[in-house]
C-alpha cells in the first residue's frame, strides 16, 4: 500500500522498516517534531501523549485542534509535557483581491501571531494563498503577498514571532500557493530582517526544484523550519492528499538534509503528512513508523548538537 504505515505490527508499505523502532531518549530523535496533521484524527491531548509515549520532543500544532482544546488549556498542557512547539500553523492566505477579505484576513495572522506567542512557539507558518476567483493576475497576487507580509513584520515583532514564508509546489498556485520556489519567498523575505521574516522548507513542496540547493544556501539562516513528506506516485485525486511516508516515494531526503544543515540551521524537522492511509492508521503505529523513518533518512544528514 504506497503511502501507507508500516506500523509498530509491520502494515505493509511501499517500503520496508530497516531499523528497529527507535526507544524514546534515543539521541536520533532529539530534533524531530511531529507535525499534528500527521495524526489528524486525533485531538491536541492525544497527539500530546503520542509524542511523549514514542519519545518525540516536539510538535508543530495547528490552530484549528488547539482551539478545540481552549489556548490557556493548549498552552498549559504543552509546557506540562515538557514539548517544544516548533511551528504554529498556518497564518497568510493574503491573495485576496478585494479590500474587506484582506483586512479580515489580516486580523486572522494578528490572532494567529497572539496564539503563536501564549504558546510559546517562535514561528508561524504563512501559507500564501492561491488566486482570488475568476483572477489570472499571478504577478499582482504575488505583491499583495508581499505586502501582507511586509505589514504584518510589525506585530511579529512586538510578539517575538518569525513569520515564516512557505513556498509550495507549482501545482498549488491557483488555489494555495503562487509562491512556487525559494527564491520567490527569499525575494520577500530578504527585505526584512532575518531574525523577523524567514522561510519554510518543506521537502514535498521544494524537492523537484533544479535550483533548490543553492536556494537553501541562499537562505541561511533565514531558513526557520524544516518540514519533510515524501512525494509519491500515482497522484490521487487530490493532490494535497499526495503526501507519503518518508522512503515510499521520489525525495532524496539526505541531499535536502545535508543542505538545510550546512546553513546552520539547529532547529525541529517536522514530519507532515498529508495521506488518508496515514490518517487511517493507528496514531502509535504512525508515531512508530516515523521514528524509524527518520532515524534511517534524516537523522544521519544532520549536525549533532543538541537545539537551542
Amino acid at each position: 500500500m504506497t503511502g501507507g504505515v508500516d506500523g509498530a505490527r509491520d502494515v505493509p508499505t511501499g517500503a520496508p522498516a530497516r531499523i528497529d523502532t527507535p526507544s524514546p531518549g534515543d539521541r536520533r530523535l532529539t530534533r524531530l517534531s511531529l507535525n499534528q496533521r500527521t495524526v489528524a484524527h486525533w485531538s491536541l491531548r492525544e497527539a500530546v501523549t503520542g509524542c511523549v509515549d514514542a519519545g518525540i520532543n516536539a510538535i508543530g500544532v495547528w490552530r484549528e485542534p488547539v482551539a478545540e482544546a481552549g489556548l490557556p488549556t493548549a498552552a498549559r498542557m504543552l509546557n506540562d509535557a515538557g514539548l517544544r512547539v516548533s511551528s504554529l500553523c498556518r497564518g497568510g492566505f493574503f491573495t485576496a483581491a478585494d479590500p474587506t477579505a484582506l483586512h479580515k484576513a489580516r486580523r486572522d495572522n494578528l490572532m494567529a501571531l497572539d496564539e503563536a506567542a501564549e504558546l510559546g512557539c517562535d514561528t508561524l507558518v504563512l501559507v500564501p494563498g492561491g488566486l482570488p476567483d475568476r483572477d489570472r493576475d499571478l504577478t499582482g497576487a504575488r505583491e499583495r503577498v508581499a505586502e501582507a507580509v511586509g505589514g504584518l513584520v510589525p506585530a511579529a515583532r512586538e510578539r517575538g514571532v518569525r513569520l515564516g514564508l512557505e513556498p509550495m509546489h507549482p501545482i498549488f498556485a491557483a488555489d494555495r500557493g503562487v509562491i512556487s520556489t525559494l527564491r520567490q519567498a527569499l525575494d520577500i523575505a530578504e527585505c526584512f530582517p532575518a531574525a523577523e521574516v524567514g522561510v519554510v522548507v518543506d521537502t514535498f513542496h521544494v524537492w523537484w526544484d533544479p535550483d533548490v540547493i543553492a536556494q537553501i544556501a541562499r537562505a541561511g539562516d533565514r531558513v526557520v523550519s524544516y518540514q519533510v513528506s515524501e512525494w509519491i506516485t500515482p497522484l490521487p485525486p487530490d493532490a494535497l492528499l499526495n503526501r507519503g511516508m518518508p522512503g515510499d516515494g521520489h525525495i532524496d531526503f539526505g541531499v535536502l538534509t545535508e543542505a538545510v544543515a550546512a546553513t546552520g540551521y539547529q532547529g525541529d524537522i517536522e514530519v507532515e503528512i498529508f495521506n488518508e492511509a496515514v490518517w487511517a492508521a493507528p496514531g502509535a503505529d504512525v508515531l512508530a513508523t516515523i521514528t524509524r523513518r527518520y532515524a534511517e533518512l534524516v537523522a544521519p544528514h544532520l549536525c549533532t548538537a543538541d537545539p537551542d
